[in-house]
């Protein structure tokens, strides 16, 4: 029997049909009797096809750059690095 957890591994196959007939079969049924399921690949699905159908917009090159400084600090935080002599801060 499949459990919700091996489910959600599958989830993008399964949503991308990508999966052998058997596997999407088995997918399916799960999804089929789990109401939690359901639920998260109900929702999963219709974001994905409200985002397929907007258009990319660029970031700005000002958020891109706070973006990016929050990312390396974060990053830095994690590994117990400091901050670079000189370096900007936030």
């Amino acid at each position: 029997m499949l459990t919700c957890k091996q489910f959600l591994q599958e989830l993008d196959e399964y949503l991308e049909k990508s999966l052998d007939p058997a596997e999407y079969a088995e997918l399916h049924k799960h999804v089929s009797e789990c109401p939690n399921c359901f639920v998260v690949c109900d929702t999963t699905e219709k974001t994905v096809r409200v985002f397929k159908g907007m258009d990319c917009k660029p970031v700005p090159d000002d958020i891109r750059a706070r973006l990016m400084d929050a990312v390396e600090k974060k990053m830095r935080e994690k590994s117990g690095r400091e901050d670079p002599p000189g370096a900007p801060t936030s």
